[in-house]
């Protein structure tokens, strides 16, 4: 089997590869992937600090080149790709393919972002003085990101890195290196100069750590869990390193007695069970009020009952497998601690046989849980959700804030007045009416408060005040 290399100044590199396993049938390999050494990152960072000076020069139409042919490609190949990416983590394929469209809708809107660079001129309070306002590239940009969406974070990641000149350093998840490697590939060919973009490979043990160590880079873009981010955190301030991070949530759907209670119910299983349940935005904290608590409770269930688990390529599922063992012993333990901590489950919670072998699970439903209990504290990144009974609006909001994170909220009702209070009061950087707490738009911000997020948003046009650093020039008439 073909190793697929890293990309570092511009040159494949790599013989040693680990196998990338599809989790909807562990006995095929999905593809070998190198697995880059220590050196081999210092090697990229070295090759990208030699890129930058041309590159943050370099003429938008050429930026907005490559970009747009990055664009192209993946759309022409979203059916291809979109496979690939359910076979690595376990979407179902309408859900990768829709993601691999988004990656190629990200590289579009970012091509025409590189054409609309703008800055300000101003008077000064002095006289004849003049004063311009200009953003240029932050430099070197280190990019970290996760298992769950291995197309569109790495996209909304580097589009707007090379769209605003900066070189790039980019480390995908081990568990899904596939997607990330299309990518690089697309955008190398797409006539991405030597060194401007390099792909290192491997555990975050050693090229994750290599990369917070150096002091070239200056800045580092990670998502993935809060743990980690704190030590992307702690390594940057050490460096004087700019950092931005998107890590964990615990989000809440609100679910009130003046709800629609189909719209309710899809919301809240979109929210909590599609994907897996592994998004950071799902929804595994539903906030019932008492006059249709047992309505929801039974028509959720019978949802559940509707939803099948199966392999991801197979048409028909609606939920894959949980992307690997270890996650897979993470969603069953806590299953097992909602029981001890005496919440009901009322749906699913065993491991499921299919044709292939996967890590299957059924999506689980815990009810008369409350918000103490850790299996309502504590994010689990699977198809586990709690419904938490509360009495009022004023209790569900108060709930609902009640948690160290703050990435989205969600409410499901008809009342205008409860819709327009909870989007000014609930504590997060999203939230959503009537829809699920998961599903975003690629040209909006995105991003959190709390414990979820730390630094500028991601996505749209607020891309720019991370991946730019602000100059102010003064000039004598």
């Amino acid at each position: 089997m073909t190793i697929h290399q890293n990309l570092i100044a511009g040159e494949w590199t790599g013989t040693n590869g680990s196998e990338n396993i599809n989790p909807s049938d562990t006995n095929e390999v999905v593809g070998l992937y190198a697995s880059a050494s220590t050196q081999d990152v210092a090697d990229a960072i070295a090759a990208a600090k030699a890129a930058f000076p041309a590159w943050s020069r370099s003429g938008i139409l050429e930026r907005h080149s490559i970009l747009r042919k990055t664009s192209d490609e993946i759309l022409a190949r979203k059916d291809e790709l979109g496979a690939l990416l359910a076979r690595e983590e376990g979407k179902t394929l309408p859900e990768a393919i829709g993601e691999t469209i988004r990656a190629s809708q990200i590289f579009d809107f970012f091509a025409g972002e590189a054409l609309r660079l703008a800055g300000e001129v101003l008077p000064s309070v002095r006289p004849n003085i003049g004063v311009e306002i200009t953003r240029e590239p932050l430099g070197v940009i280190g990019i970290i990101t996760p298992w769950n969406f291995p197309i569109a974070i790495p996209a909304w990641k580097i589009a707007p890195a090379l769209c605003y000149g900066n070189t790039i350093v980019f480390k995908p998840a081990d568990l899904v290196p596939g997607c990330s490697w299309a990518i690089v590939d697309i955008l190398h060919r797409a006539g991405l100069p030597k060194g401007v973009l390099n792909l290192v490979m491997g555990k975050g043990s050693v090229v994750g750590q290599a990369m917070l160590d150096s002091p070239v880079l200056s800045g580092i873009t990670f998502t993935g869990s809060v743990g980690t981010g704190k030590r992307v955190a702690l390594a940057s301030v050490e460096h004087g390193r700019k950092y931005q991070l998107e890590m964990g949530g615990k989000n809440p759907m609100v679910v009130l007695d003046d709800a629609d209670l189909t719209v309710a119910v899809e919301a809240a299983a979109n929210s909590a069970f599609f994907s897996t349940g592994q998004r950071c935005t799902a929804s595994s904290r539903l906030i019932v009020t008492e006059g249709i608590h047992d309505k929801f409770v039974a028509a959720l269930t019978e949802k559940l009952k509707t939803l099948n688990v199966d392999n991801a390529l197979k048409s028909g599922t609606h939920i894959g497998p949980v992307v690997d063992a270890k996650q897979l012993k993470t969603d069953t333990d806590y299953i097992e601690i909602g029981r001890q901590e005496g919440a009901k489950l009322a749906f699913g919670g065993e491991l499921v046989n299919r044709d292939t072998p996967g890590f299957y699970l059924q999506p689980t439903l815990f009810t008369e849980a409350t918000n103490q209990m850790r299996i309502s504290r504590e994010e689990i990144f699977g198809p586990v959700a709690s419904v938490i009974r509360v009495r009022d609006y004023e209790e569900a909001l108060a709930t609902a804030n009640d948690t160290p994170f703050g990435l989205s909220s969600g409410i499901a009702t008809t009342s205008l007045k409860h819709a327009t209070h909870f989007k000014r009061n609930a504590e997060a950087g999203m939230v959503m009416v009537n829809l699920p707490t998961a599903g975003v738009d690629f040209h909006v911000p995105f991003g959190g408060r709390k414990g979820s997020s730390f630094g500028p948003r991601e996505q749209g046009k607020y891309a720019a005040e991370f991946f730019t650093t602000v100059k102010t020039a003064y000039t004598l008439a």
